[in-house]
Parts: structure tokens; sequence; C-alpha cells
């Protein structure tokens, strides 16, 4: 059996037909279980954010008078934890919901040549430690993300924070985990690895909404001048 292609042909080596098993019926498709046990494996993952409310509220606010003040965001993860650490210092930058200032956030991640000499000369478990010494300063934030909660680098990054007097916090799979562990404070999402990355994005998300709350609260109580960032 063939399905025919309604694209038009523009060459003899360009088939007008396709194998039917290039274009199945997703109808029929016999992985429906798998994708439900994944969906239903996300439920724990809310269900261990909705204990922590709380804290991620928490983070949320310390962090808007932290930066409002003057201080900065820095995070940073490996693998896909990198991409949701960029993802919060984006909404940072730019805006979650509603038209706000821009605060300073960095993910330690995102400079591609900074990333590559200190990996080449220094070690890769020394990529993020060497940017936490020369961009944060006390009272600054580092916010780390790991699902397993046991990546060098992280776990470096957290000493050379601690060394400088800025607040650690981590945001990771199952613990106990020693990334947790090392950290001022945390986030832990009992749950699988994939579903934990999943139930991370709504982490950050809540602190975004939370951060936004104490940024117009504190702009409603009257003028306001944001605080310059110190050398």
């Amino acid at each position: 059996m063939t399905v025919t292609s309604s694209a038009p042909s523009t060459g003899d080596s360009v088939p007008d037909t396709v194998p039917a098993r290039w274009a199945p019926d997703l109808a029929d498709s016999n992985h429906t279980a798998e994708v439900t046990k994944h969906l239903d494996n996300v439920l724990p993952a809310l269900e261990s954010l909705r204990s922590q409310s709380g804290r991620l509220a928490g983070w949320g606010t310390e962090l808007a008078k932290r930066l409002l003040a003057g201080q900065r965001l820095l995070a940073a993860g490996n693998g896909g934890s990198a991409a949701e650490a960029q993802h919060l210092t984006a909404e940072l930058v730019g805006r979650f919901d509603d038209e706000r200032a821009p605060f300073s956030a960095i993910s330690l991640h995102a400079e591609s040549s900074a990333v590559t000499a200190l990996s080449n000369d220094y070690g890769y478990e020394e990529v993020f430690a060497r940017q936490v010494r020369a961009h944060g300063r006390a009272g600054d934030v580092l916010l780390l993300l790991s699902t397993s909660g046991r990546s060098p680098n992280l776990l470096k990054a957290v000493r050379a924070a601690k060394e400088r007097g800025i607040t650690t916090w981590a945001l990771t799979g199952a613990g106990p985990n020693p990334l947790a562990d090392s950290c001022d404070q945390a986030v832990t999402v009992e749950a699988i690895s994939a579903n934990a990355q999943e139930g991370h994005l709504i982490a950050i998300h809540a602190v975004c909404r939370a951060f936004d709350a104490e940024v117009a609260k504190r702009a409603g109580s009257g003028p306001h001048s944001y605080g310059a960032r110190q050398p």
C-alpha cells in the first residue's frame, strides 16, 4: 500500500508516493499507554511542587527584593537544565506577564566563548565556579538546576558562591542529593528525571509569578528607584 503525496514533483529523483509505514494512522498507535503513563507521572511532580509552594513564593519575593536593590541572579545547569536556567534569566531580563523594568540575570552557560575557554583551560568542573567568582557579588543569588543533584561543576559553583557571600538555591530532582544538601535552600521535585525537569519549568514560572507580584507591590507603594549595581 502507498500514500499519494500532494506535493508537486520536482524531478525524477523525488517520488510522488511514500510507503504507508511513513504515514501511519496516529489514532491506531500502540504507544498511547506509554504516553498516558508519562502524563500520569507528571502528577507526582506537581504534588511535590504544591507541597513546597511556600518556598517557591519566598524565592520569588526574596529575588525581587534583591534585584530591586541592585543585586543579580546567576543561574546554571547542564543540558536541559541549562535551557531552563536560561529560560528563567530571559524572563527576568525581559518580562514574564506584565510590562516592567528589566533586571540583571545571567545564565552562566550561555556565553559559548567563555564556556569553551574555561573548559579547555581549567576543565569542565570549573566552568561555572570561575564565572561565579567573576560575576558574583555578596548578596547576589545563585540558582542551580539539576535533575540528579550530583553534577560536579554545580557543586563547585556552590563552594565558589559561598566564598563570596552569595546565596545559593537548588532546584533538583528527588532528594536527598548533594546539590540540595549543599545549598542554602532547595526545592526537590520527587519524580523521575524527565518529569522532574518538566516540574522545574513549572517551578520557574511560579517563582516568576511571585517575583512580578512583589515588584508590582513595591512599585505601587510609591516612587521607587532601582538600585545601582555595585562594582
